[in-house]
């Protein structure tokens, strides 16, 4: 009986419940009536449909009624919870338990939490119930219906799915195979073998992750084994986000595929590798990615670091560069020998601003060469060679090999050793200009670090042109940052000891859809540039004191990393935990 209450909802009835509540404008409304739907619009749901149009939200100046804000709005006309979908958010393992694909489809609907008690149904029809009766008497859970866009949940129903159907076939055909641990290994006879990395099950999970985390926007996707299971981890804008959980036997077959089409050697578990894989986006754009593998106490842990060649032609200013420090380094590096060092840890942007002014350096008249560890981006204006320390090619060796190869430019991917310091301190001095990186907290540090490892002073004086500290910082999103009143107090904080006028209001995150909630969309770089002068130079002794060599720099004009990032606060980019929480309290 309940089945006949069931009213889907038309697209005449949508536009003019749409003019009703001022949402379509009466001229917008005109032209609504008039859609006709194509020959492969015949499936669309209305509000899809009608999302495609790009009619404006009459209620707020230059916002499109998209698939999102109809939903919403429809869901607060039919008094229903509104959700977007999170993939990061969804448990799929659990939702895709608890139904059908068959039922789900059917019914154009899709679980999105599942808890002991109770199910979260995500649909796109607010006056279609019938389904509900039938998922509670399965389930055994009381169903909770919520509003989200019926793209969204056509879109992540097939993803869903196909992948937990994957993962079920690549385990269920595998059951009880007995993994290789390297902290522990258990004895099963008469088991079967793990799953082959080249089974098509394998190469659907492998696809997915790909482009899931090309989707999410995520720099670095990591496999991390354990005992009975691996997790799959995505950073995104410096943050890792737990994505999946899959079973230790999948886990495996996914490394040792992904280790395949880079070329790795998949038989070696027992050594730390490194490999470079190109592949596309869903958008077709080429993307570099960066593969290693480490021995665990439960197998093989890979990390893939995700490069956008688009950072290649970005400018300074987009990278953050504020207009002295523009200044600066273009200054440092437009000598034409001497060595520069960019220094900040891991995951700080280094690689991309030394890639970004080679591209710039890299003009017919020069050659630019590089030795690095490994080529992170391939970029056809220089000359890039790899370190193999399995033939003893090593960063040292290597700068020899290129000081024959009549260079212009070299950049070294990292000093670590006095060895690599001082052959690139020698190339410096004999006419070359050296980019090079190292693992610093501030720019004065690289000077007590060169030290430390054993370069002696007088070097240092006659080779380094300047030293660049830098981080990265998430930006707020502009869809949803919202102002507020200064904490003086935490401001003098970031500020000190510098006297910097406290900004009439300062901007906060608060989370959209355009964000996932976060508050923050992308980042930025801030920067420490302290260029060598004559007074600086006087300073550097085996004695240096790093204290004194830092606060000549300031009184020279360097602004520390802290001060950089009070200046995008004061821009209305970031915000002052969220520099506080990156750049280190120096002074």
């Amino acid at each position: 009986m309940q089945a006949t209450t069931d009213r889907h909802i038309t697209l005449s009835t949508l536009i003019d419940e749409l003019h009703r509540d001022h949402v379509l404008s009466d001229a917008d409304h005109a032209l609504a009536l008039s859609i006709r739907r194509g020959s492969d619009e015949t499936n669309l749901h209305p509000i899809t449909l009608l999302a495609k149009q790009g009619f404006a939200d009459a209620r707020q100046q230059g916002r499109l009624l998209s698939e999102e804000h109809l939903t919403e709005w429809l869901a607060e006309r039919h008094q229903l919870g509104y959700q977007h979908i999170d993939p990061l958010d969804i448990d799929v393992a659990a939702i895709t338990d608890t139904m059908s694909y068959a039922f789900a489809e059917r019914h154009r609907i899709l679980p999105i939490k599942v808890t002991r008690h109770d199910i979260v149904v995500a649909c796109a029809e607010p006056h279609v119930t019938s389904w509900i009766t039938d998922v509670e008497h399965v389930t055994r859970r009381q169903v909770t219906r919520v509003l989200a866009a019926p793209g969204a949940i056509d879109r992540h129903r097939v993803e869903f799915y196909q992948l937990a159907n994957s993962i079920h076939r690549a385990s269920s055909s595998h059951s009880g195979a007995s993994g290789v641990q390297n902290l522990e290994s258990m004895l099963e006879l008469g088991k079967a073998k793990a799953p082959d990395a080249n089974d098509e099950h394998i190469i659907n999970i492998v696809d997915w992750l790909l482009q899931y985390a090309f989707d999410q926007r995520a720099s670095d996707i990591h496999i991390e084994p354990r005992r009975d299971v691996g997790h799959v981890r995505f950073r995104i804008d410096g943050i890792l986000h737990n994505v999946y959980e899959l079973p230790a036997q999948v886990a495996m077959a996914v490394v040792a595929r992904i280790k395949s089409l880079g070329r790795m050697n998949i038989a070696e578990k027992r050594k730390p590798q490194d490999s470079r894989l190109k592949t596309k986006t869903p958008a077709g754009a080429e993307v570099e990615l960066r593969l290693s593998t480490l021995p665990t106490a439960f197998g093989e842990k890979l990390v893939m670091r995700i490069f956008d060649p688009q950072v290649l032609i970005r400018s300074f200013s987009e990278l953050g560069f504020g207009k002295e420090d523009n200044r600066r380094w273009q200054q440092m590096t437009r000598n034409n020998h001497g060595i520069v060092f960019v220094t900040g840890p891991t995951g700080s942007g280094k690689t991309t601003t030394l890639y970004s002014t080679l591209k710039q350096l890299a003009t017919p008249e020069v050659n630019v060469s590089t030795i690095e560890d490994p080529i992170e981006m391939v970029e056809g204006s220089f000359n890039q060679m790899q370190v193999q320390s399995n033939i003893d090619l090593t960063f040292a060796s290597g700068v020899r090999a290129l000081l024959r190869q009549d260079p212009d430019i070299i950049m070294v991917g990292e000093v670590r050793d006095l060895e690599t310091a001082e052959i690139a301190v020698q190339a410096a001095l004999t006419g070359h200009l050296v980019l090079t990186t190292l693992h610093t907290n501030d720019a004065a540090s690289a000077i007590t670090r060169l030290l430390e490892l054993g370069l002696p002073a007088y070097l240092i004086r006659s080779s380094v042109i300047g030293v660049m500290a830098q981080r990265l910082v998430r930006t707020l999103c502009p869809h949803c940052k919202v102002a507020q009143p200064v904490d003086e107090q935490a401001w003098k904080q970031l500020t000190a000891p510098w006297l910097v006028k406290t900004p009439a209001q300062v901007y906060q995150a608060k989370g959209c859809l355009e964000c996932r909630g976060t508050g923050y969309l992308g980042r930025v770089g801030i920067y420490e540039v302290m260029p060598m002068s004559d007074n600086l130079e006087q300073l550097i002794t085996e004695q240096t004191d790093h204290h004194a060599l830092r606060q000549a720099a300031m009184k020279e004009g360097m602004h520390s990393l802290r001060l950089s990032g009070a200046h995008k606060v004061a821009a209305g980019l970031t915000t002052i935990a969220e520099i506080m929480r990156v750049a280190p309290l120096t002074r």
